[in-house]
This record gives C-alpha cells, structure tokens and sequence, in this order.
C-alpha cells in the first residue's frame, strides 16, 4: 500500500509539472491506479454497507423497545378494563338484587377482610353502626342471601355467611311453603352445595332446581329472601321428612361488595303487628 500511494503521489506530480504525457506513460497510469482505485470503491462499498447494516439494527433495536413499551401500555389498559368490566358486572348484579327487593331499605358496603380459606364463611365490611348497621340485619350479596351481621363497630361490621358452619336458617321451599332446616357446612362447599334437612314433601313437589328462601317463621331473617336452589334431594329413614343439598345463589368465592338491609326481623314483626 505504500509503494502505491507514492507511485501515485509521484503520478501526480509528473502529471501536475508536465502538460504533456506520452501514451505509454498515460497507459502505465492506468495500468497502476486503476486496480488501486477499484480496490478502494470496493472497501468503501464494504464499509458503507456495514455501517448501514449497524445503523438498521440500531433502529429496529429502538423500534423493538419503543413497541415493549407500547405492549407494556396496552397490558395495563387492557386489565384495567377487565377490572372495570369485572367490576360492572358485580355492580349491576347488586342492582338487580336492589330492585329486587325494593321494599326493603338498604345500604351498600365493601369488604375490607375474611377469613383464611376458600370461602367467604365470616368477613368485615366498611359499615357500621355510625350508618344505621345493627347486629341481625341480613345481608345480600349477588345472587342472593349472603349471611347475617354478627357484630358492629362504629364504621365497620362483621358478617356470618350462610356457608359457615354455625349458620343454621329456617328456609321454605319457594313452591310449596314446606319449612326446612338450611345448615352451612364448609366442607360440603368444596363441592359447592350446603346442606338443608326436617323437609317435609309428601307429594314429592320439591325436585332438583327448587327455589328455597328463607322463611316466616325464621326469628331473624326477613321472609322470602332467596338462599339457593335444590342440588339433590332423599328421604330420610324415618320416611317422613327429607333432606340434600343446596346450591347457593350468592358467589361465596368472590365477594367484594354487599348489600345490608337496614331493617331487623323483629323491628317487622312489631310493625305488622
């Protein structure tokens, strides 16, 4: 390389100091430079071509991080939506069970924590008796009846589900008026059902998909709240009554807001008479 750089330094300057070249030197020059510089514009070529490939994958790099961070955007808006959804969904369910039972007077509230497991069987809702919550007041969730106030602070109340094992109901089969016993078992939730008992049924009108609610002559829930439908029904041995199980209307596995009707059984009871 640097015997051809001062041929062609030397090329030059003869060029430069003489205004006349014979043939044969101008043929030389050629034969010289010629190579030299068609070598030159290839390595030039190569080197542009390398520096524009770096330069492209530097900009589809950029792109790459600028659309992560678009997909990024788009997850967070898309849960948020889903949340909302969620969220609607649950609200309008409550609204139903507002108009539903419109004669009552209500107050909404939102769990603030329950107990460990799978299931709502006791929680604390963000009411108390500073609203108007008193210790029996029913409570409905989605669907149905969730469970019972069982204790009151100022702004908060606790709440015994119907699911619990302490919970014992006087129910009424919706169709006939026959009474029951609806009892709360956890470890029957697993399978989703709890259990119900004393039925009396002589005409077999009570089947699979029965409503039951809860009853008249229950001495703290109001009458005619929905509990559940009937799973499966037998007769017991003593061929008198019969009992099952009970699918409950109310999602005991996602309870996030309820409804707490600001009215005692009692307080109904003393108004009717």
């Amino acid at each position: 390389m640097a015997v051809l750089i001062i041929i062609c330094i030397g090329l030059l300057m003869a060029t430069i100091s003489s205004s006349r070249i014979s043939g044969p030197v101008r043929s030389a020059t050629g034969f010289v430079v010629t190579p030299f510089q068609n070598g030159i514009n290839r390595i030039g070529t190569w080197v542009y071509r390398q520096f524009s490939g770096f330069q492209d994958v530097k900009h589809l790099s950029d792109e790459n991080e600028e659309l992560k961070a678009e997909i990024e955007q788009l997850t967070l808006k898309n849960n948020e939506l889903v949340q909302n959804q969620s969220e609607l969904e649950r609200l309008r369910t409550l609204y139903q069970m507002d108009r539903k039972y419109s004669e009552y007077d209500k107050i909404a509230a939102e769990v603030i924590s329950r107990n460990p497991g799978n299931w709502y069987s006791t929680f604390v809702v963000n009411r108390g008796s500073d609203d108007g919550v008193a210790v029996d007041m029913n409570v409905l969730g989605y669907g149905g009846l969730v469970g019972i106030v069982t204790q009151v602070g100022p702004n908060w109340a606790q709440i015994r589900s119907i699911v619990d094992d302490e919970s014992n109901i006087s129910a009424m089969a919706s169709n006939t008026s026959e009474p029951c016993v609806v009892n709360g078992n956890l470890l029957s939730m697993d399978s989703g059902k709890i259990n119900f008992s004393a039925l009396r049924d002589s005409d077999n009108q009570v089947i699979e998909g029965t409503a039951v609610v809860t009853s008249n002559i229950s001495d703290k829930y109001l009458t005619g709240i929905l509990i559940g439908y009937v799973a499966d029904i037998s007769l017991d041995a003593n061929n008198l009554t019969k009992s099952g199980t009970i699918i409950p209307a109310a999602d005991f596995q996602n309870i996030r807001e309820v409804l707490i009707i600001k009215e005692l059984k009692t307080t109904a009871k003393e108004l009717e008479s």
